[in-house]
């Protein structure tokens, strides 16, 4: 396999990393960027990426823990308030806590690698992990209404949202029930599959739930690249089937975190 398509196959994993990490897939987009850049620039660069998927994900750490493109975004951010407000609450959040957290939980990185793309020691990442969910989890609870077709995952997810301190609303198997359940009680967070029991859509039913108002969604598939293309606003917060628990907490802390709702654009 090339270079270019070893890079590509994680292409859409980084970018969904750099977007939870940013809060915004136009920033993350843009360190993303930033990040082949400066692969295609540097030979010893590229040969370490295409050994190894923490090797991509430390270039891409230095380049933004530098911040040096986030002024290429400055007038987008001026006509945006939600992108606003989550770089507001990004702020108060330690850098390195929310990228350990987001490293070893949504993208499954092991301590190790972890502590070799922050260039810290395993035993830094369980502290900074344990910091970031202490910072995160201080938010108020919650009514979430899970969309998933399969019981024995709707059951799970219930119980996880439940001894996270929060309260489930209804659990929906087609876009018809999700649309009933949240007219008649509108909840504060969405957990919700794709392909739905009557082969209705759960991008379809989160879109009919945005209509009432703002709420943060997180989708949980077991297909995530067909929501990773790049071709339009793709959701803030995506889990891979089959799921961590901790994976599914981790995105919870992040979309009540940001407070956001549709995708950051």
């Amino acid at each position: 396999m090339s270079v270019s398509d070893q890079i590509a196959l994680q292409l859409p994993y980084l970018r969904r990393y750099a977007r939870a990490l940013t809060g915004s897939q136009q920033s993350g987009d843009t360190y993303v960027r930033a990040t082949l850049e400066a692969a295609l620039a540097d030979t010893e660069l590229r040969s370490s990426i295409a050994r190894s998927r923490a090797a991509l994900y430390g270039a891409f750490t230095r380049i933004w823990t530098t911040g040096h493109v986030e002024g290429e975004l400055g007038s987008d951010l001026a006509d945006n308030r939600h992108e606003q407000a989550a770089q507001a609450r990004l702020s108060t959040i330690a850098p390195t806590h929310r990228q350990a957290l987001l490293l070893n939980t949504v993208e499954e990185f092991s301590r190790e690698d972890t502590a070799a793309i922050l260039d810290v020691t395993p035993d830094a990442v369980d502290a900074l992990i344990g910091q970031a969910i202490a910072e995160i989890e201080g938010e108020s609870a919650t009514r979430v209404l899970i969309i998933e077709d399969e019981p024995l995952i709707s059951m799970q997810l219930e119980s996880l949202v439940s001894d996270v301190g929060h309260t489930v609303v209804g659990t929906a198997a087609t876009r018809t029930q999700a649309l009933e359940m949240f007219e008649r009680e509108p909840a504060g967070l969405v957990l919700a599959d794709i392909q739905l029991a009557d082969g209705s859509s759960g991008i379809d039913a989160v879109e009919d739930l945005l209509k009432f108002g703002d709420v943060p969604v997180i989708f949980i598939t077991a297909y995530p690249e067909r929501l990773l293309t790049g071709e339009r606003p793709e959701p803030t917060y995506l889990v891979t089937k089959p799921f961590k628990e901790a994976t599914v907490r981790a995105a919870i802390s992040q979309a009540l975190f940001f407070g956001s709702s549709k995708p950051l654009g």
